[in-house]
């Protein structure tokens, strides 16, 4: 038997099963009472009294009085304790069907536990249910724990993502003792945004630059290390060229600062009437010839990712591609054909990427190959 004490609901039928016992017994006295005062009295027409039977009915109800209140003192806790013991034995006989259904009912409907789960709580289904799959307790609630990090915690889901890049020799821009690319990148995807204000920043402050990498996806950031003729506060340097939502162009502000600078653009309305729209972003900003690097990699969960190099009008000979996308089947890398005057790469995957999954180009200029290695004798040798 529990300890515990007995619910509201359950004194209350006991009160009423001892109001009726007490109703009983006062009844059947009064009846036994009624009946010993008419018995000698003479009732001329209301004679047919004395046929009544009140002092049988009233023992009657006197005896259901007592017994009812005897039992109910003296059986009903023992009743109790075996209604009990009889739902503990159905519980534990019907759990594993009542188990199973349960699993079944939300795994087929995830709405249901959608209802009476709590995020802790399905953070740790989900956990658990990684770890019988995989074996390993630790590695699933770790391997979990940065999916849900990067994942489910993420402002937003950027899809159809098309990324085209385009480097160009900076001349007149190169005549500071650096020889510089021109670097023109355009990003266009499909998104919900999080915030009514996307703001773009180039700094050359590595404290700066890692604080300023938290804010995503509001804030993308540009770091330009402090070299000559390379300042992150110049125009020169960095410039948001165009920013438009389903094609409208939003108002672009700029500021400046000791570090670099920012452009802020405040989404209009519809943009933030919370229905998916196309976002399309360009900016161009320079890099060092002698880099050999350039990385993209995505900010939010993203489906569908297409980037595209343009190295045309370059003197870059060699270019190696390099990615770090877990994805299965793994990403395409596609080349210009050597008939075609253009020299173009590009990378694809329709598959889901998380967070900092990206690309990384490098490459190596005709000045810096072996005589034996020059354009004519690499045409046929780029490699992805």
């Amino acid at each position: 038997m529990s300890n515990t004490s007995p619910s509201p609901l359950h004194r209350l039928r006991r009160l009423k099963a001892a109001l009726l016992a007490v109703s009983f017994t006062l009844a059947g006295v009064l009846l036994m009472m009624l009946n010993a005062w008419l018995s000698p009295l003479q009732l001329g027409d209301w004679q047919w009294l004395h046929a009544l039977p009140l002092g049988e009915l009233g023992g009657t109800l006197f005896g259901a009085g007592l017994l009812s209140t005897f039992f109910e003192y003296t059986f009903r806790r023992d009743q109790e304790a075996h209604t009990l013991a009889r739902f503990r034995q159905i519980i534990r006989e019907e759990a594993p069907a009542m188990r199973d259904a349960v699993v079944e009912g939300f795994a087929i409907h995830p709405e249901d536990l959608k209802r009476v789960a709590t995020p802790e709580l399905l953070d740790d289904i989900a956990a658990n249910v990684m770890a019988l799959r995989l074996g390993d307790e630790q590695f699933a609630r770790e391997i979990y724990r940065d999916i849900r990090d990067q994942a489910v915690r993420a402002a937003e889901r950027w899809y159809d993502v098309a990324v085209r890049v385009r480097l160009s020799t900076a001349v007149e821009r190169s005549t500071a003792g650096t020889p510089l690319f021109d670097v023109t990148v355009e990003w266009e995807y499909t998104t919900v945004p999080s915030s009514a204000t996307r703001r773009f920043a180039c700094v050359s402050d590595q404290d700066e630059y890692n604080e300023l990498r938290q804010d995503v996806p509001a804030t993308s950031t540009w770091f330009m290390a402090p070299r000559p003729g390379m300042d992150a506060r110049h125009r020169e340097a960095y410039e948001l060229l165009e920013l438009t939502v389903d094609g409208r162009p939003q108002p672009i502000r700029r500021s400046t600062r000791a570090t670099g600078q920012t452009y802020s653009v405040d989404l209009d309305e519809d943009a933030r009437s919370g229905k998916p729209v196309r976002i399309r972003q360009v900016f161009r900003t320079i890099t060092p010839q002698w880099s050999h690097r350039l990385y993209f990699a995505v900010a939010q969960p993203t489906r569908g990712w297409s980037l595209r190099l343009d190295y045309t009008d370059t003197t870059i000979a060699e270019v190696h591609v390099s990615d770090t996308m877990a994805t299965t089947p793994a990403s395409t890398i596609v080349h210009s054909p050597e008939a075609v005057p253009g020299k173009e790469i590009t990378v694809e995957t329709s598959n889901w990427l998380l967070p900092q999954s990206g690309v990384a180009f490098t490459w190596a200029t005709n000045d810096e190959l072996p005589q034996t290695k020059q354009p004519e004798a690499v045409a046929s040798s780029r490699e992805g």
